[in-house]
């Protein structure tokens, strides 16, 4: 079979079932079953598919019209240029994070914490940029630290990176220069309406069962004890809690807080930085 047939067939048969943008999905279920980079399909378009990448795209395509996210069936995703292992014990790596990722980056840190570490995208992504840094993921989830780990060991930065099982704060020791967290935001009651990929990645991960903002006053409440004098605090929320969020930081001593966009204008990322003074 003719490449370009089966790409297209596999976007058909995708559509039919409603997934979104399925020529892109169906291209990187292909590069997948190919074992090739996405971009050289378009160079390879007239060839011919041997019968054993025919059937493993066949059956990545029945998973994705299933419901399956593209990164659990290809078993990794992209975020900030480097692979990460995702498994179904992780929420995916997202583009919104990267910015997170850049403001991190902005100053420099010589000891960072990540609470709800995940798959560590941004744990070892810090520390891949910034060669001399040394850190800590901290996760509830045995099977999330494992991911991590691996994540850690793939990317060359596991002797410089501690996992630790903790809730929030509670087994994280010392002071850190820069805490960071994208902790799970998204209101009990919104939980039915969001896509149904989601239903993949842990409930833990998305949702504190409550109102979305609980980790956020918890992770406000205890960093001061954990950060350095001037330490940086850098939190992913949704993009209508900018306001509450920030609120939250200023009433348990944060300064210069501020509200940072994502690429697409929407408030992505709230900051503050450590002055040792809870207000009264």
């Amino acid at each position: 079979m003719i490449l370009r047939d089966v790409l297209r067939a596999g976007a058909g048969e995708m559509r039919a079932a409603g997934i979104e943008d399925a020529m892109r999905d169906s291209r990187r279920l292909m590069a997948g079953a190919l074992g090739v980079e996405a971009g050289r399909l378009t160079l390879m378009e007239r060839d011919e598919v041997a019968p054993v990448a025919v059937a493993v795209f066949h059956d990545a395509v029945r998973q994705r019209c299933d419901g399956v996210p593209v990164s659990h069936i290809l078993g990794w995703r992209e975020f900030y240029g480097r692979r990460f292992e995702v498994t179904g014990d992780v929420l995916d790596p997202r583009p919104e994070t990267e910015g997170l990722i850049a403001e991190a980056l902005r100053e420099p840190f010589g000891k960072v914490l990540d609470l709800g570490t995940g798959t560590g995208c941004i744990l070892l992504t810090l520390l891949a940029e910034k060669p001399g840094a040394k850190g800590v993921g901290s996760d509830l989830s045995p099977g999330a630290l494992a991911v991590a780990g691996r994540n850690a060991r793939a990317l060359g930065v596991g002797a410089r990176c501690d996992l630790i099982e903790s809730d929030w704060f509670s087994a994280v020791g010392g002071l850190f220069d820069l805490i960071v967290s994208n902790p799970p935001y998204i209101a009990a009651e919104e939980m039915a309406g969001l896509a149904p990929e989601l239903a993949h990645e842990p409930r833990m991960a998305l949702t504190d069962e409550a109102d979305g903002l609980s980790a956020y006053r918890m992770i406000a409440a205890g960093a001061g004890a954990h950060l350095s004098p001037q330490g940086r605090l850098l939190v992913e929320i949704g993009w209508q809690q900018g306001a509450i969020v920030s609120q939250i930081f200023s009433d348990a001593g944060f300064a210069e807080v501020a509200v940072l966009p994502d690429l697409d204008g929407r408030d992505r990322v709230v900051s503050g930085r450590w002055n040792g003074a809870k207000k009264s």
